[in-house]
């Protein structure tokens, strides 16, 4: 499985000045993809910062390895730490805020001590089913 841009740049389009824009949108694309869930999680503490706040309890934290595919097979890109909480606005709802590490021991060390704990989230006032947890307010 080849990279896109290197096929890209395989089959000459760098020669071609206004293909530019489309290589650049590929290559963020490309990129992008595997941090979707971090990039939406920073819009979200964006768009959170003034919400109200409301008390949650962090019940499951987790750490997962981030896999990649390259064509000498699967290789660890890095560890997603997740820390899952639950809060009533009136009814039961759930959230996560995740960190990525390049080392496991290190995602291990971060979420040990969250497990049980109570911390702030920021409830979305027209829809109290979305929340977030900011690096702040941690």
């Amino acid at each position: 499985m080849h990279h896109p841009i290197a096929t890209i740049a395989a089959i000459g389009i760098f020669n071609d000045w206004y293909f530019f824009p489309v290589v650049l949108v590929i290559a963020l694309v490309s990129l992008a993809v595997p941090r979707r869930r971090f990039f939406i999680q920073w819009l979200n503490g964006i768009r959170g910062r003034d919400w109200p706040t409301i008390s949650a309890n962090v019940d499951i934290v987790s750490v997962v390895s981030q896999i990649e595919e390259t064509r000498y097979g699967e290789r660890v890109i890095g560890y997603a730490a997740a820390l899952t909480y639950f809060y009533r606005n009136p009814d039961l709802q759930m959230g996560e805020y995740s960190r990525m590490f390049d080392v496991e021991t290190d995602a291990q060390a971060w979420v040990a001590p969250y497990k049980g704990c109570t911390v702030m989230v920021r409830v979305d006032p027209r829809d109290p089913s979305r929340s977030v947890l900011r690096k702040e307010d941690l």
